[in-house]
């Protein structure tokens, strides 16, 4: 009997066993459902910055930043521009400021071609950002072209692709302007860090290097945990060539057909 009654325990205590292994595997799969990506970025000689996108206010824009990260683009890539109080910069591919990404990063049987995305926020008429500029708030960098012409705004709105910048501290001006897509939860010294490397020049005055780092800060590894969630590839856009459109508007002015 004593030993009838030892089984019959050890078959109650694995019964509970499973149970809640059972239980925690639904538990677990319920808190990931609902779970934001969570981006992790190393920096070379810095450290570590935990980001939580927000696919609820910016979509396409955090299925893009996931679906380039998670492919190694951001990888080796660099912070090419950092402003005390303001920002830092980095994702662009020619580390300069010019670079797009290219429909093959997203993709192995992608074009290579580079491509862009809409903007998602106020002024470009989409309401569900209301995220705003505040300390350690990741947002895309776009292109402006309202010195060439106030009609290529909407060139300028979408022209989001690669770049990031993450703000330290508020900056309300950018608010319903940019994509914010993000903010920092771990390692916000490391921002604070960065926006204080040795730059080339503050001069505004000067033709290049302006806010430029010395030696700019390189984004040794960035991935992006999904919690097991599908994010697809982003809806993509032709990159405006405002070269072309200068040459064209030249030849039109001087009469010359095109």
């Amino acid at each position: 009997m004593k030993a009838k009654k030892i089984i019959i325990i050890i078959a109650i205590i694995l019964v509970v066993v499973l149970l809640g292994i059972v239980c925690y595997g639904y538990y677990e799969k319920f808190i990931k459902k609902g779970q934001n990506p969570i981006a992790t970025m190393e920096v070379e000689g810095y450290g570590t910055i935990k980001i939580e996108l927000y696919p609820e206010i910016a979509p396409n824009t955090v299925t893009n930043f996931i679906a380039l990260a998670n492919r190694g683009f951001y990888n080796g890539l660099t912070f090419h521009r950092t402003i005390p109080n303001f920002m830092i910069q980095g994702g662009d591919p020619n580390g300069n400021g010019s670079g797009s990404p290219k429909l093959s990063n997203l993709k192995d049987d992608g074009e290579d071609k580079e491509y862009s995305i809409k903007g998602e926020f106020l002024a470009n008429g989409y309401k569900n950002n209301t995220l705003k500029h505040e300390e350690g708030v990741i947002s895309m960098g776009r292109a402006d072209y309202s010195q060439l012409s106030s009609a290529l705004t909407e060139q300028g709105y979408n022209s989001a692709g690669s770049q990031f910048f993450i703000t330290t501290t508020s900056y309300p001006s950018l608010n319903g302007l940019y994509t914010a897509f993000g903010k920092v939860i771990e390692g916000i010294e490391v921002v604070h860090a960065i926006e204080n490397v040795e730059v080339v020049t503050r001069d505004t005055s000067a033709s290049e290097g302006i806010d430029k780092p010395v030696n700019p800060p390189v984004i040794k590894s960035l991935t992006v945990e999904t919690y097991g969630v599908d994010y697809g590839l982003p809806e993509t856009g032709n990159v405006f060539d405002a070269s072309s459109w200068l040459t064209q508007q030249m030849g039109t002015s001087s009469g010359v057909e095109q």
